[in-house]
């Protein structure tokens, strides 16, 4: 039979929709990936910031893994590396390890009696109730719904972000469809599919800065928290998504797990897509501590530094930029985690089983600025 060539194709534009990023790939075997076609693949991945596979029924979580890896071949760890004092990170509801492929995690919704290994495990589908500061009625949870946390997959400790990240799905409950509320006082809303995963571009948000805003973002830094997902496990978020309300309930470093000064982690505002040259605007706004300015200025008020940073970002999530992913059983999407915010949206009813494997690899070097 003969073998199809590799094509890519860049998804529709919605009507009402702005999106500039997005493609989908076919006629490639991922099980058996030569060098040419992962060139292929790379450079649409770049250029597309999001590229969906479909089909990909069977694919075994070794495949995933190697393709992720094939993006940054000296990583190798999981991109949150083993989570120290998980209980009180805010991951540590939402992920199982695959036994025998440590670096794949199983995320979902509901009860699977077994799984690549994993046997009886209960899935639990991040809610914004859990993490921001008020949420939706609960009467109206199964018709509105609202972005959890924008964030790049991260541990933003220690280890450098991981390159790319990659998402099967393996079970989708259908039949949904929720509208999303942004509740800010915009009266901003956005039709998406159940259990959608958002993107956004970081290079269009760095496009709709102003020429001052960009030469700002251009000479900043961002100071991470240490430990973030655990310094910022009693504080909650704004009822976007996007970074967290100041009400001072940050956990000091006295009840943080030890801090390593070397492992607290200051990145460029933007960075530089390795194909294009183009710069995105890349900070995961919940776990910012500090701007570190180009004068040799620090910029240390929390409450301050976050509302710059939300003004920053804010335009670039309004519904037109945004890309709700319309999941479908056997689909794979890799995105550039160093190009694309994303955010888990939606509400399951506990009957409505959603199995996904996940992988994302700490990257070997650190992201590149302007």
């Amino acid at each position: 039979m003969a073998v199809l060539p590799l094509t890519v194709t860049p998804l529709p534009c919605p009507s009402g929709s702005d999106i500039d990023f997005g493609a989908e790939i076919r006629g490639v075997d991922l099980e058996n990936l030569n060098d040419e076609q992962f060139q292929m693949i790379r450079k649409a991945l770049y250029d597309h910031h999001v590229v969906v596979f479909k089909d990909q029924k069977g694919l075994s979580p070794k495949a995933q893994y190697e393709l992720t890896k094939r993006f940054d071949p000296a990583s190798e760890d999981y991109g949150h590396g083993k989570t120290i004092d998980t209980k009180r990170s805010i991951l540590h509801p939402d992920l199982k390890t695959v036994p025998h492929q440590p670096q794949v995690q199983v995320i979902g919704n509901g009860q699977v009696q077994s799984y690549e290994g994993l046997k009886d495990i209960q899935l639990r589908h991040p809610h914004h109730r859990t993490f921001h500061h008020d949420h939706i009625p609960d009467d109206k949870d199964y018709d509105f719904t609202r972005f959890y946390r924008w964030h790049i997959d991260a541990a933003l400790y220690d280890l450098y972000p991981p390159q790319v990240t990659t998402l099967l799905a393996v079970k989708v409950p259908k039949g949904r469809r929720q509208t999303l509320l942004y509740d800010d006082g915009t009266g901003e809303t956005l039709d998406v599919p159940l259990g959608t995963t958002a993107f956004v571009s970081g290079e269009r948000m760095y496009e709709l800065l102003s020429p001052e805003d960009k030469e700002f973002v251009r000479t900043s830094k961002i100071e991470y928290a240490p430990h973030p997902y655990i310094w910022m496990s009693a504080a909650r978020s704004r009822s976007t998504g996007l970074g967290l309300h100041s009400e001072g309930l940050e956990l000091p470093d006295s009840d943080l797990p030890p801090i390593d000064p070397s492992k607290i982690m200051v990145f460029p505002m933007t960075w530089k897509n390795p194909v294009t040259g183009k710069l995105a605007l890349q900070i995961h706004p919940s776990a910012i501590l500090r701007i570190h300015c180009a004068d040799g200025t620090t910029i240390d008020d929390l409450a301050r530094v976050r509302d710059i940073v939300y003004n920053l970002q804010r335009p670039a999530i309004s519904p037109q930029y945004v890309y709700p992913h319309d999941w479908v059983e056997d689909d794979l999407v890799l995105f550039n985690n160093r190009g694309v915010l994303h955010s888990v949206v939606g509400a399951f009813k506990p009957d409505e089983v959603r199995l996904f494997r996940q992988c994302n690899l700490a990257a070997s070097e650190p992201p590149v600025g302007p």
